[in-house]
């Protein structure tokens, strides 16, 4: 099955020169089914290539998917026209009475300043009550994941000594590597990482109420669960595309003097050789995981059973 997404979503004709099938909000009408809802609250600056990122992942299901984007009434965006937020974006007051499968919340640039001065904070707060008892399952990123953390436990971020950047081997924790989320992995699979701050595995650990699935004596903490799936917090970025470090790296470089070539990203650590692409498979298998067995699987036929 196909994801059906807004009329002319700019990610549509992307996604359909990649052979991914997609369709708009207009042919999807005509089929008697009750798709899966899944909004994304895409905190990210280049909207649209974060937009495409994630609809490229959510589309290895076999089930539709009806995807909806949610905005902040407490920001605006600086790098995305204001046309294409009026067209494809749903603030949060408008969708806050609906109650929905799946939520993505992704990462933001602000994770060098406290989460109370984060000018959007009180916003993300009621949002993150919000998705405990409007949605079935939800993916917290990067630094949705640290600010979801420190709202629900205290568990605050720290700085770290240089910028985590590259690929990291993730080592699954052996007592979840039978749990669904994990179905059809390897016991080792790479993640991509881009940040400055991130949690501790002992603060992780002295919590009863998370589960610590993945982790890296680099990179920490990598994937976490609380509530049997109800919550999910992946620090990293399996959505990345083949050329997002690059981009990354490219564009920082000469502009400050900490920038480093991104760990195990290029082929022969060279960057004029291009990525060496080591993160896909298991990327595509997490979210075609999450979306069946944690989703699909899971909620109610009825969204308005969701609590």
């Amino acid at each position: 099955m196909p994801l059906r997404l807004p009329d002319k979503l700019p990610a549509i004709k992307m996604l359909e020169d990649e052979n991914i099938f997609v369709i708009d909000e207009t042919r999807g009408h005509s089929q008697d089914i009750r798709p899966l809802r899944v909004v994304i609250l895409n905190l990210m600056p280049l909207k649209v290539t974060t937009e495409t990122d994630l609809i490229r992942l959510l589309s290895n299901t076999p089930l539709q998917l009806d995807v909806t984007f949610m905005k902040l009434k407490s920001h605006t965006p600086k790098n995305t026209p204001v046309e294409h937020m009026r067209q494809f974006y749903i603030s949060y007051d408008e969708l806050k009475k609906r109650k929905f499968d799946g939520m993505i919340v992704t990462g933001a640039p602000v994770e060098e300043y406290a989460f109370e001065d984060v000018k959007y904070w009180k916003e993300i707060q009621e949002i993150f009550a919000w998705a405990r008892t409007h949605v079935t399952s939800t993916l917290y990123i990067c630094w949705a994941a640290q600010a979801a953390l420190y709202e629900f436990h205290g568990i605050n971020k720290t700085q770290l000594p240089k910028k985590t950047f590259g690929i990291f081997k993730q080592t699954i924790n052996p007592q979840y590597e039978n749990i669904p989320l994990f179905r059809g992995f390897d016991s080792t699979f790479n993640m991509p990482h881009s940040r400055h701050t991130g949690n501790t595995i002992a603060d992780i650990e002295a919590c009863s109420e998370l589960s610590l699935l993945a982790s890296s004596p680099i990179t920490g903490p990598s994937i976490i669960m609380e509530r049997d799936g109800r919550e999910i917090y992946i620090t990293g970025h399996m959505e990345y595309n083949p050329d997002t470090l690059d981009t990354e790296y490219r564009r920082d470089l000469g502009k400050r003097d900490d920038v480093e070539l991104p760990v195990d990203y290029y082929i022969d650590d060279d960057p004029e050789k291009g990525p060496l692409v080591s993160w896909r498979a298991h990327a595509n298998l997490f979210y075609h995981n999450w979306i069946n067995y944690y989703v699909y699987q899971k909620t109610p036929y009825d969204l308005e059973k969701i609590c």
